[in-house]
Formats: structure tokens, C-alpha cells, sequence
């Protein structure tokens, strides 16, 4: 009888340990959030729409995930010289169809159809990094809108975002191996200016871009419109397989 009576309890032990560590899980949920004008409008109306996932499961990681998140749609979606103060998404989202509104009461015929859309996902998951994608677009007036990814890395541990040094153990060397890879890739002759060929690298110089991306056949460097060429050139992104640069890489 007490031999069975140790095996329920081990048995119960390991349930609820395996129960613990299943709720204790970092998880994501796709929450939305739009909103549109209640100015009268046939087309063209001006809307906000928002899906992100929002991270769960571990408090303080998932807290830190999900204010880095919004903060950084919080840079995407405004309108004037800075973004706005709102904490939550419907504050954020009041604040961009207000500004719409406030202009259309102004210049009736000038603020037509404003448009922000975010849709967030999770591109990457691994014990080492978790990789959340934003793909956005915005317009407020002009010939066009502006559209763009924007990668956001973070150590699935903390929730901290990863720094460049957190990534590489060797980023001058990758920069100096992306470079020739990249010149060979859009036709960049060896020895002649990176903007030779009418690009617009800052200080004419080769640099990685802004937004990094984890896949899973390998890490992509990801050049948005306007970041390094013009709007009709579009975006310029460059994948290298793990295998090819581990040599470079912290993780692995």
C-alpha cells in the first residue's frame, strides 16, 4: 500500500509541475483595435486598424515585451512633429482620427482619406530570440503613403530588446562580409563608391539597415523604402543563411 501511495503522490507531483510550467509559458494573443471617422464620409474614410500580438504567461517578460510594442506603433501612427502621448491603443487611436478631424473641419478638401494600419505578428520564436514583425502603412495626404517592416528582437528570457551586441559577436566582420554580399547582389562594382549606383547609404558608406530579421532558412537584412534608395526603388533586403555566418553570430 505505501509503495502505491508514493507512486499517486510522484505521479501528482509531476501533473502539477507540468501544470505549473504550461501556465507559466510565454504565449501570444492577437488582439485588434480600430476605429474611423464619425465625420460624414462616403469613401475614402479615414480609419485606424491595429493587430497586434500581445504577449502573456510570464508578467514582467510579457509587460516589457508589450510596451516595447506599443511604443514603437506609437512612432508609426501620428500625425505632426512628434508622436503622441497616448498610453493605450484606443487613446492612440483617438488621437490620430482626431487630428484627421481637426484638419477636415480646416481644409474640408485637403484631409481626405487618412489611413493607419498596423499587423503585427510573431515571425520567430525559439528559446534564444523571439522576432515580431510589424508590417505598417500610413497616409496622411500627399502623392502617397508610407509602407514599411519593422523587426523587433527580443530575449524571450527577459523581454528586453536585443541590442546589436546581443546579436553579433562580430559586427564589423559581418558588416564588412554583408557588404561585399550586398554589392555583388545589386551590382555594385568592387572599388567604386557604395552610392555608385544610385543609392543613398548616409555618408556614402555601407551600413546594416535599421531592421533585422530572424527566419528560419536564415537572417535577413531588410531595407524599407526610402532607407538607402528612392520610393521607386522600393525595398532592398538580402538574405544570409545561418550556416554561412555563424562565424559572426552570438546567437545561435
Amino acid at each position: 500500500m505505501t509503495r502505491y501511495l508514493s507512486l499517486f503522490f510522484v505521479a501528482v507531483l509531476l501533473t502539477a509541475c507540468g501544470k505549473d510550467k504550461k501556465e507559466t509559458a510565454l504565449t501570444f494573443k492577437t488582439e485588434t483595435h480600430n476605429k474611423k471617422t464619425s465625420l460624414p464620409c462616403t469613401d475614402q474614410c479615414a480609419s485606424v486598424n491595429i493587430e497586434i500580438p500581445v504577449a502573456e504567461g510570464v508578467p514582467v517578460v510579457a509587460d516589457s515585451i508589450n510596451k516595447n510594442v506599443f511604443n514603437t506603433i506609437r512612432r508609426i501612427i501620428f500625425f505632426g512633429e512628434k508622436p503622441y502621448t497616448a498610453t493605450t491603443y484606443d487613446d492612440l487611436n483617438a488621437s490620430f482620427i482626431g487630428s484627421y478631424e481637426e484638419l477636415k473641419k480646416k481644409f474640408p478638401e485637403d484631409a481626405i482619406g487618412w489611413e493607419g494600419k498596423v499587423k503585427g505578428s510573431v515571425d520567430y520564436n525559439t528559446d534564444k530570440v523571439i522576432n515580431i514583425k510589424l508590417n505598417h502603412y500610413t497616409y496622411t495626404g500627399g502623392a502617397h503613403g508610407y509602407e514599411g517592416n519593422t523587426s523587433l528582437l527580443y530575449n524571450p528570457e527577459t523581454g528586453k530588446e536585443l541590442k546589436r551586441s546581443d546579436i553579433f559577436k562580430d559586427e564589423a566582420g559581418f558588416t564588412a562580409y554583408a557588404e561585399k554580399k550586398f554589392r555583388e547582389t545589386f551590382k555594385i562594382p568592387e572599388g567604386k563608391n557604395i552610392n555608385a549606383t544610385g543609392l543613398m547609404f548616409e555618408d556614402e558608406k555601407f551600413a546594416l539597415p535599421q531592421n533585422i530579421f530572424f527566419k528560419e532558412n536564415g537572417l535577413l537584412l531588410y531595407y524599407n523604402s526610402y532607407e538607402i534608395a528612392s520610393y521607386a526603388e522600393g525595398k532592398k533586403e538580402l538574405l544570409f543563411p545561418y550556416s554561412e555566418i555563424e562565424q559572426f553570430l552570438k546567437i545561435k
